[in-house]
C-alpha cells in the first residue's frame, strides 16, 4: 500500500516528500497510537487506570509493529481505522501484560483517536507549507528590490496597458505570499485542539475525572483543550481547508504570471529549472508553474468537499466525517507541492531585462499614451485630451513612432513640444512612482526575515 492510499508515481511532481511523510499511512497510524499512549499516561496519573498498565502500552504503540494492510482490510468491515487499530493494539499489549490490555482506549471513542491523530498530523505537516511560503516571500522580495526601477509592460486583459516595473510585479507576489502565510498560520492554530468526548461528547465514562483528563491529555499532546468536544462541528477543519484553497489559488496566480512571462514571444522571465520535451529538443517548459497552476485547479473541489461535509448529524456525523478522511490530507499535500514549486521557481527565476525593454518599445511609445493624455488634459480637459491622443494612436502604424503621430497633430503641437512629448512617453519617467509602492510593500516583511 502506498503512503497516500493510491499511486505514488506523481507524488514527487505534485507533492512534497517531507509533508507526504507526515501524512503517510504509517504516520496516520502512529499519530493515533501517540494519542492512545498519551491517554493511558494521563489516566494513570489521575488514578483512572493502574500505572503499571502504561508500560505495556508504551512498548507496543509503534506503527512499525502493526500490519497496515491487515488494519486497512479490517477497516473496510469496521467502518473506520480506529476500531481495528485498537483491536491490534489490545492484542499486542495482552501478549506482554494481560491485565494491562483491559485499559487500552479507556473512556475514548473511535472519533477521539482519529480526529486527534489528524490534528497531530496537521501540526507536523502544515508548518512545512509555511516554510515554503517564507521562501517564496523572501525570493520575491529580493526580485522586488533588485528590479525596483526596471520598467516592463503592464498587462491588462492580456494586452499591454501602461508601464510598471518588475519590482512592482515581484512585490505583488511577496505581498500575496505574506498574506496567505498569515491566514494559513491562523487557521492551523485554530485546528490545534484536542478531540476527546467519549461516546456522545460528554466523557461520561470518566465521571468526575473527565475535565482534568481532557486538560491533561491536551497538554501532553501539545494541543489546546476545547470547551467541549467537536465531533459534529467541523468548522475548524473547514476553515483550514479554505485557507489551503486560497493559498493554492494565490500560488497558481504567481505560476500563471511566470508562465506568461516565459512565453517565447514575451521572454521576460524563465524558470531556472525548467523541463524539456520528449519530442522538441529546444523546449524549456515551465514545470514549477504548471505544478502550482494545476494545484489551483484541483484545490477548489477538495475545499468544496470539506464545506459540503460540515452539516453533520446530531452528536456524530454519518458520511460527512468520513468524506474528510482522504480529502483534507490530499489538500495539504497539494498545497505543499504548489508552495514548494513556487518557492523554488522564485529562487531560481531568470530575468531578461533586454527583453523587457524590447517589449516596452515594440508599440513605438503607445504604451505610455496615458501620460501624454494627462499632460494634454491640463490644457484641453480630460475627455477632449483622451479623444485627441486616441486618434493619434490609431494613426500610428506598426513600426512607426507614436511621438511622430502626436507631433503631427496641430492640437497636440499647440500645447506640447516634441521634447515634452518624448519626455512623457519615457517609461522611466512613468514608473518613477513605482519605487514608493515597492518600498511600502516590502516594509511589511517581518524584521527577522532576510533576503
Amino acid at each position: 500500500m502506498s503512503s497516500n492510499g493510491g499511486s505514488d508515481l506523481l507524488g514527487p511532481l505534485f507533492g512534497d516528500a517531507e509533508v507526504s511523510a507526515h501524512l503517510s499511512d504509517r504516520a496516520r497510524l502512529q499519530a493515533m497510537l501517540d494519542t492512545e499512549l498519551a491517554l493511558a499516561e494521563i489516566e494513570a496519573e489521575l488514578g483512572i487506570i493502574p500505572s503499571q498498565a502504561v508500560a505495556a502500552i508504551a512498548k507496543t504503540a509503534h506503527a512499525e509493529q502493526f500490519d497496515i494492510e491487515a488494519i486497512a482490510a479490517e477497516a473496510a468491515e469496521a467502518g473506520n481505522l480506529a476500531i481495528p487499530l485498537v483491536r491490534h493494539l489490545t492484542r499486542a499489549v495482552e501478549a506482554l501484560d494481560p491485565d494491562a490490555a483491559r485499559y487500552v482506549h479507556w473512556g475514548a471513542t473511535s472519533q477521539d483517536i482519529i480526529d486527534t491523530g489528524l490534528v497531530l498530523q496537521l501540526q507536523r505537516a502544515v508548518p512545512i507549507i509555511l516554510e515554503h511560503l517564507d521562501r517564496a516571500a523572501a525570493a520575491a522580495t529580493a526580485h522586488a528590490r533588485r528590479y525596483v526601477d526596471t520598467p516592463i509592460p503592464g498587462r491588462t486583459w492580456l494586452q499591454q496597458s501602461t508601464p510598471i516595473t518588475f519590482g512592482v510585479k515581484a512585490a505583488g507576489w511577496f505581498d500575496a505570499a505574506l498574506r496567505q502565510r498569515s491566514s494559513l498560520k491562523e487557521a492551523l492554530e485554530q485546528t490545534r485542539v484536542l478531540q476527546f468526548g467519549g461516546a456522545s461528547g460528554t466523557l461520561a465514562s470518566l465521571g468526575e475525572h473527565a475535565p482534568a483528563a481532557a486538560d491533561r491529555l491536551a497538554l501532553k499532546l501539545g494541543l489546546r483543550s476545547p470547551s467541549m468536544s467537536w465531533h459534529a462541528y467541523r468548522d475548524r477543519l473547514a476553515h483550514l481547508a479554505c485557507a489551503l484553497g486560497v493559498v493554492c489559488g494565490t500560488l497558481g496566480k504567481i505560476g500563471r504570471d511566470v508562465s506568461l512571462l516565459a512565453q517565447t514571444e514575451v521572454g521576460e522571465a524563465a524558470e531556472g529549472r525548467s523541463g524539456g520535451s520528449s519530442a522538441m529538443p529546444h523546449k524549456q517548459n515551465p514545470v514549477a508553474a504548471s505544478v502550482a497552476i494545476s494545484a489551483s485547479v484541483r484545490a477548489p473541489g477538495l475545499v468544496a468537499t470539506m464545506l459540503a461535509a460540515m452539516p453533520q448529524e446530531h452528536e456524530r456525523g454519518l458520511g460527512g466525517w468520513q468524506a474528510e478522511w482522504p480529502t483534507l490530507p490530499e489538500l495539504v499535500r497539494l498545497t505543499a507541492g504548489a508552495a514548494r514549486a513556487i518557492a523554488t521557481l522564485l529562487e531560481d527565476l531568470k530575468i531578461d531585462v533586454d527583453r523587457m525593454r524590447a517589449n516596452l518599445d515594440m508599440t513605438g511609445g503607445l504604451i505610455a499614451s496615458e501620460a501624454v493624455a494627462l499632460a494634454l488634459a491640463a490644457h484641453v480637459g480630460r475627455s477632449e485630451a483622451h479623444g485627441i491622443v486616441e486618434r493619434a494612436a490609431r494613426r500610428t502604424r506598426s513600426g512607426s513612432s507614436f511621438a511622430d503621430s502626436l507631433s503631427a497633430d496641430p492640437e497636440v503641437a499647440r500645447h506640447l513640444t516634441r521634447t515634452e512629448i518624448e519626455r512623457h512617453l519615457s517609461p522611466e519617467r512613468y514608473v518613477a512612482a513605482a519605487r514608493a509602492v515597492v518600498e511600502r510593500v516590502i516594509g511589511r516583511m517581518p524584521k527577522n526575515e532576510t533576503t
